[in-house]
């Protein structure tokens, strides 16, 4: 590589890294034409296109990358990415089983973009999953997809879900409890966390994270209608407390 492809790679790396892709593209561009035999600037190249929704140009970015380079694992998972995008299933299964088969001994080694695409294409199966009650199989697609991006509070709060629905409700509570560390103002995390303490007659747990809601949320009028939920849940237990003390006094009086 002469000095000069050098010094332009290293400028569109940069613009790359720090998410200027339209000034990467131009340098990284101009590379290309001059050599095509670099399969990192093809893969930057299919991820810049990616992102502009260009399906067919990084189509074409990443097959040219493994081309060059078959063993390379990233563009092997963006191709995948990609071709689930254009509607070929097929093609993304085999691509996607042959890339993970080689990357298990370092699964953190993807890019974020190919970890951050293939966790939601676990969610999104997961979804599938959780939506015609396959419970099990929910849980391990929305786990699949938290191994890769373990900081995505939307799938979590998902996987929360689904454990409550399968009626693990102290595992629920852990999913939705690390969410709320992660991020505190993710307000869904917070209102299924209070759902889940409703399932499980923790009222007053329940309560404060409804209200935590509403001072993030004021009009949110699924909380305002759980907390009424609650408190005529705790109208009764009060009603039926008194009811039994009734009783009681009235078993003492007797003679």
């Amino acid at each position: 590589m002469d000095e000069r492809i050098r010094r332009m790679l290293a400028v569109g790396k940069e613009h790359y890294e720090s998410g200027d892709f339209p000034r990467a593209e131009e340098v990284l561009s101009q590379i290309v034409e001059e050599n095509r035999g670099f399969a990192d600037i093809h893969n930057m190249l299919g991820v810049i296109y990616h992102a502009q929704s260009k399906f067919s140009q990084a189509e074409e970015c990443f097959e040219e990358a493994l081309s060059i380079n078959p063993q390379y694992t990233e563009a092997a998972l963006n191709l995948s990415v990609t071709y689930n995008d254009l509607g070929k299933y097929a093609e993304a299964r085999k691509i996607y089983s042959n890339a993970m088969s080689r990357s298990k001994s370092e699964p953190r080694s993807l890019d974020p973009f190919a970890k951050g695409k293939i966790a939601n294409m676990h969610a999104n199966l997961g979804s599938a999953y959780h939506g015609i009650g396959f419970f099990d199989e929910a849980v391990r697609e929305y786990n699949n997809a938290l191994e890769l991006c373990p900081t995505f509070v939307d799938i979590r709060t998902k996987l929360g879900n689904v454990l409550r629905d399968k009626g693990a409700y102290d595992e629920a509570i852990d999913e939705f409890t690390k969410v709320k560390k992660t991020n505190p103002n993710y307000s869904q995390a917070r209102v299924h966390l209070g759902i889940t303490y409703y399932s499980v007659k923790r009222w007053e747990d329940a309560l404060k994270e409804w209200e935590d809601v509403l001072e993030m949320e004021p009009d949110n009028k699924s909380c305002k209608l759980y907390m009424q939920l609650v408190r005529q849940e705790l109208e009764r237990e009060g009603e039926t407390e008194t009811e039994t003390e009734t009783e009681t006094e009235g078993e003492r009086e007797e003679p």
